[in-house]
């Protein structure tokens, strides 16, 4: 028996990272996948962007789990292809019960430089993505008899960061969305929280933008990902440089499941211990 066993998820952002890691995971113990990806890159995000190859490994992998997937290309911030993907999703899969809303991006500059372009296209996915998301999946949920939200945050959503305002302020919003759903649909048994993660050990992470802000002082062939490992890993009390999806995935397995059936409105951090320091 998989500790989920009979439901469908709904993950965005599906195609590589933390988004394929979560599907992988959640497949694992018995969950059929809705999958989105925007599956390019987008304007003013300084690192590759993921692919229709990246979304169809997502696949290949859910369904060497001999579990079902419906997988499209879509944006978080186009509510009309979000809810139609979404929608054709529980037609063929047949209800909803779990919304990963795990899509966003990172970018990078001083508040006085930062474009309005930039901050336009951050809060637009990180934070209108995630409320256009629940808006999609909250009838299928009560549908189900109720089901679990599960808000990718970050430790820049529980204290501020220097160079990134646009997504300290995004992800110190998604909480506002958390605790305010968690108390509208209570009634429906859906609960809804939070995950706050320390560095990923991921592509938003690990290239030569965000090595360039966490190391400004050093040359671009000195920023060796062993260099870079020391740098982050600064911020953590555990002695470690990043975490792996895994861990995130292993955090929003445990809100998905019955192990948090009253669990709703919190803020998870697997941040090892970033925001204790």
């Amino acid at each position: 028996m998989g500790r989920l066993d009979g439901k469908v998820a709904f993950i965005t952002g599906a195609a590589r990272g933390q988004g394929r890691s979560h599907a992988i995971r959640m497949a694992k113990e018995g969950a059929d996948i809705i999958a989105i990806d925007i599956a390019r890159k987008l304007p003013t995000v300084p690192y590759k962007g993921a692919t229709s190859e990246d979304l169809a490994e997502t696949v290949r992998q859910v369904e060497a789990l001999d579990r079902r997937i419906v997988a499209s290309e879509a944006d978080v911030r186009d509510y009309g292809a979000l809810k139609g993907a979404l929608d054709e999703g529980v037609a063929q899969l047949g209800r909803l019960d779990i919304v990963s809303a795990n899509a966003g991006i990172f970018s990078s500059a001083a508040a006085e430089e930062m474009t309005e372009e930039a901050w336009d296209e951050m809060i637009d996915v990180n934070l209108k993505g995630v409320w256009l998301t629940t808006k999609a999946a909250i009838p299928h949920l009560r549908a189900a008899g109720g089901g679990s939200i599960i808000i990718t945050s970050s430790t820049a959503g529980i204290k501020a960061f220097p160079n990134f305002i646009h997504y300290v302020a995004a992800k110190h919003g998604v909480i506002g969305i958390m605790r305010t759903l968690a108390l509208e649909l209570a009634p429906d048994m859906i609960r809804v929280n939070t995950v706050h993660p320390t560095s990923v050990d991921t592509d938003m992470v690990q290239n030569e933008a965000m090595y360039a802000l966490f190391a400004p002082d050093l040359e671009a062939a000195a920023r060796t990902r062993e260099v870079m490992g020391e740098r982050f890993g600064a911020m953590n009390a555990l002695p470690i440089p990043w975490v792996e999806p895994v861990d995130i995935s292993n955090a929003v397995l445990w809100l998905a499941s019955d192990e948090a059936r009253y669990v709703t409105g919190i803020m998870l951090p697997v941040d090892a211990g970033s925001t204790a320091k």
